[in-house]
């Protein structure tokens, strides 16, 4: 099984490349982890519609048919590590690949995120964006290790 973030936004500080790539080679190989950063529209004078429609065009294009899709939303359910790694499991039984996405400064498309298999949400926190990749990459981890009774959670 892979599971594929989808991000908006090309750059982010060394400190989040240092700590995705930590936590992405933990993975064990039959739990892949792959991140694909998405190009962010250049705001300008465009309508939000217009931004929107841009950024999904580029989302959808970077995942492949057939993937089971969960938006980040701020709206999503609230899942603890626990819950996250019963989800985890239930994805790794169905044997889809799974994509995991983050939307730009605006959020994702809203037809996009309704259009989604699930709606989750990280933290009713507002969260820089490059954190949220590694927050997410972590709390992936630890729901792999909670499910593999690995020691790295600790409860």
């Amino acid at each position: 099984m892979r599971l594929l973030i989808v991000a908006v936004g090309q750059r982010v500080p060394d400190w989040a490349q240092t700590a995705w790539d930590d936590y992405a080679k933990r993975f064990p190989p039959e739990l892949r982890v792959e991140l694909k950063a998405v190009k962010t529209e250049p705001r300008g004078s465009k309508t939000l519609e217009q931004l929107y429609a841009a950024e999904r065009t580029r989302i959808e294009a970077a995942i492949p048919k057939g993937t089971r899709i969960v938006a980040l939303d701020e709206r999503g359910t609230a899942l603890t590590t626990v819950a996250l790694a019963s989800k985890l499991k239930a994805w790794q039984l169905e044997g889809d690949d799974v994509a995991l996405v983050i939307g730009g400064p605006d959020g994702l498309d809203p037809a996009f995120r309704q259009a989604a298999h699930e709606r989750i949400r990280l933290s009713d926190l507002t969260l820089p964006h490059a954190m949220v990749r590694v927050l997410l990459v972590e709390q992936l981890y630890r729901a792999w290790s909670i499910n593999a009774n690995h020691p790295y959670h600790r409860e």
